[in-house]
């Protein structure tokens, strides 16, 4: 089997908490979102962009988890704050993958999503390739308007997804995956 079926083979997500710096560097982190953006694209569209979250970038964005959750739960202990300060601290990079997807008389705007949700999968198959671990995770602040709008996000721009990726400080054990005889039917 080549390297790259056998990377596919055994791809697993890491999540944040299990990932620490040090992160990609500046040339790594440019292959990344080159890999990331090579992906089926009908029309040219490129219906996604992307945005990094690192260094001090990430506290930013933190604080802005934080003060929503004030907002919203008023009664949260220091505790549940300082848990969802982690949401976008825990890995030394965080890149969140905007779908800019929108009506085209030729593309249907599901096609544009999931060319975006690509992107997010070759973010993990690159990170992996590098020697990263990565998890690719929404969470409510995915779909919070007012989250996406302090982070620059359009009206009609939705995040796909937000790929997290570090240097694992674990093995992670291997979870069940699907039997073929339960997913697959011929016709």
């Amino acid at each position: 089997m080549n390297d790259v079926l056998e990377l596919l083979k055994t791809r697993r997500s890491t999540p944040p908490g299990f990932l620490a710096a040090p992160g990609p560097d500046a040339g790594q982190l440019a292959s990344l979102l080159e890999i990331a953006a090579r992906v089926p694209d009908h029309g040219k569209l490129a219906p996604w962009r992307f945005i990094v979250f690192e260094g001090e970038a990430r506290e930013r964005a933190a604080d802005i988890l934080a003060e929503l959750t004030r907002a919203d739960r008023p009664q949260a202990t220091a505790e549940e704050i300082a848990n969802e300060r982690k949401r976008l601290t825990a890995a030394p990079l965080v890149v969140a993958v905007v779908s800019k997807a929108a009506q085209h008389p030729k593309i249907p705007v599901s096609e544009q999503i999931l060319s975006s949700a690509a992107c997010c999968q070759n973010l993990l198959i690159a990170a992996q390739a590098m020697g990263f671990g990565a998890a690719w995770l929404t969470n409510w602040f995915a779909f919070d308007r007012r989250f996406l709008d302090r982070i620059g996000l359009a009206a009609h721009e939705t995040i796909t997804g937000f790929v997290h990726i570090g240097t694992r400080t674990q093995a992670i054990e291997e979870r069940p995956r699907p039997a073929l005889a339960d997913i697959v039917t011929r016709f």
